[in-house]
Parts: structure tokens; C-alpha cells; sequence
């Protein structure tokens, strides 16, 4: 059994420019960090989640499918902020950070003026170099 999130053809800015301030704003600079820290160009997933990069995963449970390595969604409370290495090795950086909450894999920021943008950086980096050697 795969997910039902898969990977779309619709174009992100297209996507990004459709929300409304200060989603609109936030979003593209997170694009651009993204594109930065990935080198890799972006795909919209499910036709609300900007996702860089993909890897294969099989659950001890049969599910399989491909997600990205790391990505954003912005949403109407929050921007979701995927780190999908998990957040236990990163409790030092959230203490810089600023306002956020997490969850599995997720970071939700209110406003990205909210944050400290280097630390965010930061923590996409190191956990996009580790989900890229993990299922190189």
C-alpha cells in the first residue's frame, strides 16, 4: 500500500504566489533557501507541499512509496516546515530559533519574521545531508 501524497506537475511559484501576505512572502524566501541548501529544483507534492528531493522508503508494515527529503507546506494557521530527520538532535538549535512548535518530522512556524533564519538553515541542512547519505 503507497501513500496518496505523490509528487505533482504543477508549477510551485504558480502555487506560492496564489497565497495570500505574509504566506506569500515567507514562502518564497523559503523556496529560495531551499533551492540553496538542496541544489535541486522544487515539486509541488499533493498539490500543497513543496518538496525537494525524493527517497524510497519500505515500512516494516508493507507500505512503501517515495517522499521528499525535506520541503515546506504553507498552511492557514502555520507554515509546516519538514525536517525529517526528527528533532531530538536539534534541541539546542530550537532553543535559538524562536516561537515554533514541532511534531513528527515538522517544525510549524507562525511568521518566518518570528524566527532566527540562520538557525532554520542551519537545521534544513543538516538534516537534508542526512536523509541524502542515508537512502543515497
Amino acid at each position: 500500500m503507497a501513500i496518496k501524497t505523490q509528487v505533482g506537475k504543477e508549477d510551485v511559484l504558480s502555487f506560492l504566489q496564489e497565497k495570500p501576505e505574509p504566506q506569500k512572502t515567507d514562502s518564497l524566501v523559503l523556496l529560495d533557501m531551499m533551492k540553496s541548501v538542496t541544489g535541486l529544483p522544487p515539486q509541488l507534492w499533493g498539490g500543497a507541499i513543496v518538496g525537494f528531493g525524493t527517497y524510497d522508503y519500505q515500512q516494516k508494515g508493507g507500505t512503501s512509496g517515495s517522499w521528499f527529503l525535506t520541503g515546506f507546506a504553507p498552511r492557514k494557521q502555520n507554515i509546516s516546515i519538514y525536517i525529517m530527520t526528527g528533532f531530538p538532535q536539534y534541541e539546542n538549535l530550537l532553543k535559538k530559533l524562536g516561537p515554533h512548535k514541532t511534531g513528527m518530522g515538522c517544525l510549524y512556524i507562525k511568521k518566518l519574521t518570528d524566527i532566527d533564519l540562520s538557525v532554520l538553515k542551519e537545521m534544513i541542512e543538516s538534516s537534508f545531508h542526512q536523509m541524502k547519505a542515508k537512502y543515497a
